[in-house]
């Protein structure tokens, strides 16, 4: 049996894990390193296979004899331009020609990890690391925060989703993949590393020291405000998530409230699995909640509710997301709204809904390949910019500083009145009665 979990927003199948712990979708940074499926296929070949001249394992119509040329080239004029360049060996530069090949897809999460990076991988799959506890993600070739983790040293010093990470302790990080960022970033447990990030609203660059540690993921929090209205708070879709949402559920029920706000926040996702099995308490049995589309490569595969539904007609649920919320938080978001089940209230999505595949090349290195992509219950690619919500409610870092929550008070106010709109706004343009179906992509 096989799960899917994301890494860094990422989807991946692997065999599924029942430690708590053990399934840790995050990289070194947590770059939950959650974050998105992994086919752990071995596909092994001998250098001496990676290294033949040209025709024998060459594509058809491939001429492979320019790459050969330029290596003598290289080999016959290369002078290092200083006497620190570093020498690579005759094996760093098939790794760099496969990397290259690779890169050419121009998908950040295509990618070839040499021996280095692919045990690095192989770490943040077992839960082998520590690090600074932030899920990254590559946005028009930058690197960007999807959300720092609720309690972690990013968290504490201030990271916030969205934020573009410029540079790691003074080195560049652009035209890195997040694979090449997590390497720069982990370290040493009580360790410094500095983060010189851009954030929108601020006109200087913000220099963030963070030091690194363990990191330890919190799974849901819940809360009955006086109001009456239940708070489910879900900051990931690891392991142990199907297990707690379900007690979290039970906690609701045994409430008496009929209002419900879920929120996604912040959330870079998680198991495959956990998604579907969550949506499943809110769908009926064989609803659609996901599509795994291969692009006609192969059938698609179709997720569909198990059914537990306990869901009641005079229900009021709200989801709360913003850019933080990736991968399974975006399945779970989408196939509530599209179902009629929930409305979302927030910011929009961050759009991470691919499927990548891992190959081994030799025993020490891989290839992570995007093959195919999540689509809602209506067919709506959630790469293609994200989900945006029903009501767009913006939080502002004074908000935050005094300790303000516009969209949860949005939300709230949702499933006791009916109405979508902010309490502080409720023009024309912001107001959605509840009886409106009008679904916003």
């Amino acid at each position: 049996m096989k799960a899917l979990l994301t890494a860094r927003g990422t989807w991946y199948h692997v065999p599924t894990m029942h430690s708590k712990r053990s399934y840790v979708v995050l990289s070194a940074l947590v770059v939950v390193a959650f974050a998105a499926g992994l086919f752990l296929g071995m596909r092994t070949e001998t250098q001496a296979t990676l290294l033949r001249s040209g025709t024998e394992d060459a594509p058809d119509g491939i001429n492979l004899a320019p790459v050969w040329k330029t290596w003598r080239l290289l080999d016959q004029h290369y002078v290092p331009a200083s006497t620190t360049t570093k020498q690579l060996s005759k094996q760093d530069r098939v790794w760099g020609m496969i990397q290259g090949l690779a890169a050419s897809y121009n998908d950040p999460y295509t990618l070839f990890m040499p021996p280095q990076e692919a045990q690095i991988f192989s770490e943040e799959i077992r839960g082998e690391f520590g690090g600074i506890g932030v899920e990254m993600g590559v946005r028009d070739n930058i690197l960007t925060v999807i959300a720092p983790l609720k309690g972690t040293p990013a968290d504490q010093a201030g990271i916030l989703a969205g934020d573009l990470i410029l540079e790691v302790d003074g080195t560049s990080t652009s035209n890195i993949n997040v694979d090449e960022a997590v390497h720069m970033i982990r370290g040493e447990i009580g360790t410094k590393v500095v983060l010189t990030v851009a954030r929108k609203g601020e006109r200087e660059l913000l220099h963030i020291p963070i030091v690194r540690d363990t990191i330890e993921i919190p799974t849901l929090d819940t809360t009955l405000r006086d109001d009456g209205v239940f708070v489910l708070s879900l900051y990931n879709f690891g392991g142990t998530a199907t297990r707690e949402v379900r007690s979290a559920l039970r906690q609701f029920l045994k409430s008496g409230s009929d209002t419900l706000v879920i929120d996604l926040r912040d959330n870079p996702g998680g198991y495959l699995g956990a998604a579907v099995d969550i949506a499943s308490w809110f769908l009926p049995i064989g609803s659609t909640v996901v599509t795994e589309d291969y692009g006609g490569n192969a059938d698609p595969i179709v997720h569909k509710s198990k059914g537990y539904d306990i869901t009641q007609p005079d229900w009021r649920i709200a989801v709360l997301v913003d850019g933080g919320s990736a991968s399974a938080s975006e399945i779970l978001a989408g196939a509530l709204r599209e179902h009629n089940k929930a409305v979302l209230v927030g910011q929009r999505t961050f759009g991470k809904g691919s499927v990548q595949e891992l190959l081994d090349i030799t025993p020490d290195t891989s290839l992570k390949v995007t093959v195919a992509r999540w689509l809602t219950p209506n067919g709506r690619s959630i790469s293609n910019n994200g989900i945006e919500p029903d009501l767009i409610v913006p939080i502002t870092r004074a908000d935050m500083d005094a300790g303000r929550d516009p969209q949860l008070d949005a939300a709230v106010h949702y499933v006791l009145t009916g109405t979508l709109s902010s309490p502080a706004t409720t023009t024309a343009s912001s107001t959605r009665e509840v009886e409106d179906d009008t679904k916003v992509e």
